[in-house]
């Protein structure tokens, strides 16, 4: 009888481990879709993570022309599918080009390139996705336009500088980057053009030597409370 016992409380025992194991699995893969992999391990050994300066991060910026105007010609349900979509196939860009998505605020999209383990690549990532998210978007525009059905436009701005970068908040909590250079990518964004890539100086000196690229000087620009800035568009070489 004993026996029967023990092995019935082992049998239990392994059954709850087992679906502990999973629910621990399931959590940390969630952790790891909220977090990059590297601050979400540091979070699960120390319970917390430190907020690091990163001294050379890309940054990126799109937001979508005309988004108010559409948002009242289609239904909530048919503007949040159309922006689930965009969103969607530029979190995989993001992947794809080894970026950190950082978060998205009404129609606007923030990834960086960079962090949170430094490279020397990031400025290269970033244009490189910025053009397929441009071209993305370029692509549903013709579809849409063929159906007679409204459609987004994207501005992108990107460039390159310091940050800070850490997790905020208790509940919810998110990682995130601060500093100047996050207000100056946002502004390169707002002073670009539709359809087009615009980049700053910094970003530009990493990138011009490189042979896929062609490069269109803007000369100084304004920039709402930068004054004014170089930039540049940025295009794939025809």
């Amino acid at each position: 009888g004993g026996f029967v016992l023990v092995a019935l409380f082992a049998g239990v025992f392994l059954t709850q481990r087992n679906r502990i194991g999973k629910e621990k699995k399931r959590s940390e893969e969630l952790l790891l879709n909220i977090l990059p992999e590297e601050v979400a391990e540091e979070l699960k050994d120390k319970g917390e993570a430190e907020a690091k300066l990163i001294d050379q991060v890309t940054v990126l910026f799109t937001d979508f022309k005309g988004f108010t105007a559409m948002s009242e010609t289609l239904s909530p349900k048919e503007l949040v599918k159309d922006l689930h979509e965009c969103f969607s196939a530029f979190d995989h860009i993001c992947e794809e080009h080894g970026l950190e998505k950082i978060k998205t605020i009404g129609d606007a999209y923030m990834a960086a390139g960079g962090l949170p383990t430094p490279n020397t690549t990031h400025a290269m990532d970033v244009i490189q996705a910025a053009l397929e998210m441009r071209d993305f978007i370029a692509e549903g525009k013709a579809r849409k336009l063929a159906a007679g059905l409204p459609y987004f436009e994207v501005r992108i701005g990107v460039h390159t500088g310091p940050v800070v970068a850490g997790i905020v908040g208790v509940k919810k909590f998110q990682y995130d980057i601060w500093g100047d250079t996050v207000n100056t990518a946002s502004r390169m964004e707002s002073s670009g053009e539709v359809g087009q890539v615009n980049i700053s100086e910094a970003t530009y000196a990493l990138v011009k030597d490189q042979a896929g690229l062609a490069f269109t000087p803007r000369g100084k620009v304004q920039a709402k409370g930068k004054g004014e800035l170089e930039m540049y568009f940025v295009n794939d070489r025809a």
